[in-house]
């Protein structure tokens, strides 16, 4: 079966079977996804925390299930790469979760995503977060996996600042038995907490490289040598990117013009590329063609 034909899910399993560890861009729109597509990633990140931000609404578990499907469904129809779903808590309980599931595979996801926080969630690399028990984070599983036609279940556990790294090791593999396949430690601080999970918790395993949290600035190899499958860089993109339109922003204030920022622009052929906005074109010039040719003839 060719690449194109499987479904996300099945794309996305078999970089799992690989050797290899992944890096993973956060994407929060199409276009974002098309240029990580076109810098040569395997596989995408849908971050609730860049797409909550997107939003301007703070990273706390405040947006709705169909805005996030509406979004992703943007995503899938655009680029045919497996793509992540960070699905916060699940969106409410175990049945609740079975239809955040349902609704993410019928779009196109490869992956959803679900973590063991309370709501409201945080983001997991500041202080006062707070998990459910263990037996509510495995019915959620147990829900997700049972809704899915196959679609791969991330568990994340938060539980390591909570209540220490032995707990998030044991409610793990808790996870992995109740149908999760893919475990996401959160906010570890050291090379040896990675190590120390890997080492326990057999499964494909997620480290979260974000900016200015608890985690060391570590690289995809480095996270290779301890064990991780996918590297997330969440929120890179969009911090990015908000930095950007800061400062030409304070420079279109400052100057009253934009010039001085040409070269660090996307160009207008740049983007139309990306686009693809030559294909629009000879598309409707070619309806034309055939609407004058057929007109003509009668």
């Amino acid at each position: 079966m060719s690449d194109i034909a499987k479904s996300p899910a099945a794309r996305l399993r078999d970089l799992i079977s690989s050797s290899k560890t992944f890096a993973v861009p956060g994407i929060f729109s199409p276009s974002v996804a098309l240029i990580a597509r076109d810098a040569g990633f395997r596989c995408l990140y849908f971050s609730g925390a860049g797409f909550s931000n997107l939003l301007g609404l703070p990273d706390l578990g405040v947006t709705t299930l169909s805005e996030i499907t509406d979004a992703v469904s943007k995503i899938t129809s655009k680029v045919n790469l497996p793509v992540m779903v960070d699905a916060d808590t699940g969106f409410g309980e175990a049945l609740n979760v079975s239809r955040t599931v349902m609704e993410l595979e019928r779009i196109g996801a490869a992956a959803v995503q679900i973590e063991d926080q309370v709501m409201p969630k945080r983001c997991g690399h500041l202080s006062g977060k707070e998990v459910v028990s263990t037996e509510e984070m495995v019915k959620k599983i147990i829900a997700a996996r049972q809704a899915s036609k196959g679609i791969v279940i991330i568990a994340r556990t938060d539980a390591t600042a909570v209540e220490g790294l032995e707990s998030a090791i044991k409610r793990s593999k808790l996870y992995i038995k109740a149908g999760a396949d893919i475990i996401f430690p959160d906010a570890l601080e050291t090379n040896n907490d990675f190590l120390k999970f890997s080492s326990h918790v057999k499964a494909p395993l997620i480290a979260n490289m974000t900016e200015f949290g608890k985690t060391p600035y570590l690289t995809v190899k480095q996270f290779s040598e301890l064990r991780y499958k996918f590297v997330l860089f969440p929120v890179t993109a969009f911090r990015a990117a908000m930095k950007a339109v800061e400062q030409i922003f304070e420079e279109i204030a400052r100057k009253g013009t934009q010039k001085g920022f040409l070269k660090k622009m996307m160009t207008r052929k740049e983007f139309y590329d990306l686009s693809d906005y030559y294909s629009f074109e000879r598309f409707d010039k070619e309806i034309e063609r055939k609407a004058k040719k057929l007109t003509n003839t009668n």
